[in-house]
């Protein structure tokens, strides 16, 4: 913060839960709004503030404002009473409406773990604007959208007929959002009439299905690992599927909001390693699977494909549904029927295969295309170079899809 002022941050949490945001509230601070006007937009933060109950498992939200230089005044680590009283002290500072600077500077470095931003939630970045902005906002809200931001704009007092020709660009309203679908915009004639939008607001703001500009392939899917556990793996190869296993969940943000990754070995039985809301985070997953014992039997993959589709994706659970098959051989039951019935329920194969795993039946199991979603290493030491392909194709999957 400018002038020596150091932001908030770091509080005893209050609240309950509920909307899981992290949100930063670009507030309006320059001289077109005037001192009477931004008493009036603080009063409206208070509102909101109170209605989306912030707190350790609601949402965390901050301030940023606009000015002629943007200042944070309110990193995400803060309770409600922090926050009402941050807004009451809130300092109208004057200067042009520099929005797009403002956006900017909560893109690049509002949303960070030193401020207390926590993987795997949607980031929010709400714009309030009074008239038009001075500076352009399509590169800053280019930023937000690339760094998985939702941008939400509240416009208040149209320009006049007047004015108009001093606005620069008639289009910033769709150029701000984070998608020009009605949704994530919202104008008003005056700060008197934004207290009636608070409930409506808050109420999109905490909408997770809606926020699709922060739900990416790392932080939005339910990752199923069906490992082979057959005498013919080995204890010592064994070990390498699960440090291959490992390198992929390293790459995705979990949490309760995020990515999930569940486990089930198999040989002629199933056995259920964790499931998809036993762990939730990476730390967990990460030991759960070095914790796996070995189990040392027979290969009945599809056995395995309908167990895993009828016991560890349930519907309860929300996200896209991803299932990655390690085998090292051939299944002495049918495959193709339960992978076709997993593919049925929405879930996606990636069939990996080593040593004397035939490719016929890897692409038997695989979904469409075949060629993104089949591999095979001779040996157990090449599966790790796969990981971040799988990755790849998964994150493939997740974006032609949404």
């Amino acid at each position: 913060a400018a002038q020596g002022r150091e932001p908030v941050r770091g509080a005893v949490w209050t609240g309950r839960s509920g909307c899981q945001v992290e949100l930063a509230v670009v507030v309006d601070s320059s001289r077109n709004l005037g001192q009477r006007r931004f008493g009036l937009q603080k009063n409206f933060l208070s509102k909101l503030v109170t209605v989306l109950k912030v707190g350790p498992s609601g949402p965390h939200v901050g301030l940023v404002q606009t000015g002629d230089t943007p200042r944070t005044e309110v990193y995400l680590s803060n309770s409600t009473k922090q926050l009402m009283l941050a807004i009451k002290e809130l300092p109208y500072l004057g200067g042009d409406t520099n929005t797009g600077k403002a956006m900017q500077h909560a893109a690049e470095g509002f949303f960070l773990a030193e401020w207390g931003a926590r993987r795997g939630h949607p980031r929010v970045m709400l714009v309030l604007l009074d008239g038009w902005p001075s500076d352009d906002l399509e590169q800053a809200a280019g930023l937000a959208r690339d760094s998985g931001i939702n941008v939400f704009l509240l416009s208040v007092a149209k320009p006049t007929p007047e004015e108009l020709p001093q606005v620069h660009d008639l289009d910033y309203a769709k150029k701000a959002v984070c998608k020009d679908n009605g949704f994530f915009s919202l104008s008003v004639p005056s700060w008197f009439s934004t207290t009636k939008h608070v409930r409506s607001l808050s109420q999109k703001i905490c909408s997770p299905d809606a926020l699709q500009c922060s739900r990416t392939c790392l932080n939005s899917v339910n990752i199923g690992f069906l490992i082979d556990g057959s005498s013919s793996v080995g204890e010592v190869n064994f070990r390498l599927v699960l440090d291959f296993l490992t390198a992929i969940a390293q790459s995705f943000d979990i949490s309760d909001v995020g990515s999930r990754i569940g486990a089930v070995q198999y040989t002629y039985e199933q056995r259920i390693e964790f499931g998809l809301s036993d762990f939730l985070s990476k730390e967990e997953v990460v030991a759960g699977l070095s914790k796996i014992r070995y189990m040392n039997g027979g290969t009945a993959t599809g056995q395995a494909i309908n167990y895993v589709t009828n016991n560890l994706f349930k519907p309860s659970v929300p996200g896209r549904n991803f299932l990655i098959i390690v085998t090292d051989g051939q299944s002495y039951d049918d495959i193709g029927g339960p992978a076709q019935n997993a593919q049925k329920h929405g879930i996606t194969v990636l069939a990996v295969g080593t040593a004397w795993a035939p490719m016929e039946d890897l692409k038997a199991m695989a979904s469409q295309p075949h060629d993104r979603h089949t591999y095979f290493s001779r040996e157990f030491s090449g599966l790790k170079a796969f990981s971040q392909e799988v990755v790849r194709a998964i994150c493939q999957d997740f974006g032609s899809n949404n």
